[in-house]
């Protein structure tokens, strides 16, 4: 069978139950079919695309979470891009082998740096050392950078992520797709799409306004899919997690401090987490969290700590890892999970006072967990408008600045994923244009890579 050219809409957060706000994905919904997506424990961004393009679940590939605790390093880092972190052969190289001509488009999925994918894009700030951050993107190949940014304007860094984060950002990535897809017509075009994201977490997604927000996203998707129809390209869309209501955040790591587990270096009246030298410490990730026990004869007691905290549904332990494919050297000795309405942030600092500076900003590099309240302009600030024009007054002036925002107080986050939805409707999804390649049921987020080389090639 020749080879099918293919548009892959990663919409994030998008679920059966958020269809009927979208008439262009329904209308493909209902015109070729859609199933329910199995995800995989941490239903967590990098993880599900792992899982999707390498068939495999986090044992194999390795993306144990957004972040983990790099053991020889003794740091915890989030949001790596290089793709040599994920392990194993990925669904573009698999193609290529299969047919010479092959060619993939990475747009925004994560993992998309010195990449073997033909053509990727990803944000990637400079970083002057005057404290700057300014948007920018990477890309491959390197001139696409410029014609890029050319074309559409520089990429809308600050409407990625943090309190700014909106439609604007899922624009410029459909505009890129766009101009992708028809200047270099590749076999396989990924996009991510992150729009839904943003108000599911801060509003939830029972709010009435997600209406509007899933209409929005749908339009950029419209315009993706009536091009690709044009081009007589299938068409999949799918989602990697359903955002589902909470209310109420778990601190574990000051769970552990209290109980003495946790070590903190004091820099300037700040306290930064010393991971090394703690005797146990949680990397905390929507609703999961990685806890790294520095000496084995402590893990009994660590768990029994930790399901008792108001908020943990379950602490695997080597047994139950293995159950959910985490049993990873990355994975923390023991994986807490949070029950449906909670959610664990990383404060590890008893005290607001003594939080790091980086604390009230966003800083998704050097926080030591997912800090979904980077969402969100802290309330208490008197005139959060005339704060912020004057840090950009300052970050225009070349001086050293700091955009602290930010608020601490978790209790405003009222969405989150990273366990396994209870009902399917409130789950990940798969749409196709071509219905006849889906099973009868639902598709398991490791069938992924197997139904998108089905959708190139044909079935097996």
């Amino acid at each position: 069978m020749p080879l099918t050219r293919t548009l892959v809409l990663n919409v994030v957060g998008l679920t059966p139950r958020l269809l009927k706000y979208a008439p262009n994905l329904n209308a493909l919904a209902q015109s070729g079919a859609m199933r329910p997506l199995g995800s995989v424990t941490p239903a967590l961004t990098t993880t599900v695309q792992s899982t999707f393009l390498t068939g495999t679940l986090p044992r194999e590939h390795g993306i144990v979470g957004n972040g983990w605790y790099f053991r020889d390093l003794s740091e915890i880092w989030f949001w790596r891009q290089s793709n040599r972190l994920v392990q194993g052969e990925k669904l573009w190289d698999i193609a290529r082998r299969m047919d010479g001509n092959f060619t993939c488009a990475s747009l925004f999925w994560w993992y998309n740096m010195v990449t073997s994918a033909d053509i990727s894009v990803t944000p990637r700030p400079m970083y002057p050392s005057d404290g700057r951050k300014l948007p920018d993107i990477y890309t491959n190949p390197p001139e696409l950078r410029n014609e890029l940014q050319t074309r559409l304007g520089q990429f809308p860094l600050f409407r990625f992520w943090g309190p700014g984060a909106d439609i604007v950002s899922s624009e410029w990535i459909g505009k890129c797709a766009l101009d992708v897809f028809q200047r270099f017509q590749p076999s396989l075009t990924l996009v991510y799409l992150p729009h839904l994201d943003y108000n599911l977490q801060r509003l939830g997604p029972d709010d009435p306004r997600i209406a509007e927000d899933v209409a929005a996203v749908d339009q950029v998707c419209g315009e993706l899919i009536a091009s690709a129809q044009a081009a007589g390209a299938r068409v999949v869309v799918l989602s990697e997690y359903g955002i589902t209501p909470v209310s109420r955040p778990v601190h574990i790591n000051r769970a552990l401090r209290t109980a003495g587990y946790i070590q903190v270096r004091e820099e300037l009246g700040r306290e930064l987490l010393d991971p090394g030298a703690c005797r146990a410490f949680a990397v905390s990730d929507h609703q999961i969290a990685h806890v790294y026990i520095s000496e084995r004869s402590r893990i009994a007691e660590v768990k029994q700590l930790i399901e008792a905290l108001p908020g943990v549904e379950r602490v695997l332990d080597e047994q139950g890892k293995r159950e959910f494919g985490l049993d990873h050297l990355r994975s923390g000795e023991l994986v807490a999970i949070a029950c449906a309405d909670s959610w664990f942030s990383y404060y590890y600092f008893l005290d607001d006072e003594c939080a790091p500076d980086f604390a009230r900003t966003v800083d998704i590099h050097r926080k030591p967990g997912f800090d979904p309240v980077e969402l969100f302009i802290d309330p208490e600030l008197r005139f959060p408008k005339a704060r912020i024009a004057w840090r950009l007054a300052q970050k225009h002036l070349g001086f050293r600045y700091s955009m602290d925002v930010i608020p601490l107080d978790a209790s405003l986050v009222k969405g989150s994923h990273g366990r396994l939805t209870e009902r399917p409707e409130d789950g990940p999804l798969f749409i196709t244009s071509a219905p006849e390649l889906l099973p009868e049921n639902s598709v398991a987020a490791t069938d992924v890579r197997d139904l998108l080389l089905a959708h190139l090639f044909g079935p097996a």
